[in-house]
């Protein structure tokens, strides 16, 4: 098994494990187990487990940004485009497995002890902030609503993380809407 392939068996075994379980409960012998991948290999892949942590991060969030540019983008006007961010949230909330922000609940359980891993979370909320402060700027809206909608939509996150249900994106759409009417 060549490196890349290995590499991508692990962090689709991580990605799946560490969102289900919690980072702290699952061991690289959990990873090694899950992708087949033997424990000498990930170790030369990943010498911490933090450096998985870190990978499995990154790479969650370039998809996660992908897929939610992508849905937002099929939107007619830059306040619906706005809007469609609540919206992607609230079909996020709803899949199967859900169990919140990944990015929260690896800062809630390593961001104090890990600088990796806090560099990853808000390299990741700053990436998502500079999204919605584009999607502000597109609809010639004023520069302030972008810190607004972003604690609406990290609000949502959270509460629909604990509550596992998807009724804070339809509560957090209501008040952008009213936030951008105003």
């Amino acid at each position: 098994m060549d490196s890349a392939v290995a590499r991508e068996q692990a962090l689709d075994a991580a990605e799946e494990l560490f969102y289900a379980r919690g980072i702290q409960t699952v061991g690289m012998d959990d990873i090694r187990g899950a992708s087949g991948v033997s424990l000498k290999r990930l170790y030369q892949l990943f010498p911490a487990k933090e450096q998985l942590v870190e990978a499995y991060l990154e790479r969650r969030d370039v998809r996660w940004r992908g897929r939610l540019a992508e849905f937002v983008a099929r939107r007619e006007g830059a306040e619906e485009r706005l809007l469609a961010v609540f919206d992607w949230l609230e079909l996020w909330f709803g899949e199967d497995g859900f169990r919140g922000c990944a990015w929260i609940n690896s800062y809630g359980e390593l961001g104090a002890s890990s600088a990796r891993v806090a560099a990853q979370v808000r390299a990741h909320k700053r990436a998502f902030r500079e999204y919605l402060a584009g999607l502000v700027a597109d609809a010639g809206l004023p520069g302030a609503l972008t810190g607004q909608l972003f604690l609406l939509a990290e609000g949502a996150m959270a509460t629909a993380g604990i509550t596992q249900n998807t009724e804070p994106a339809r509560e957090a759409r209501a008040a952008a809407r009213l936030l951008l009417a105003r």
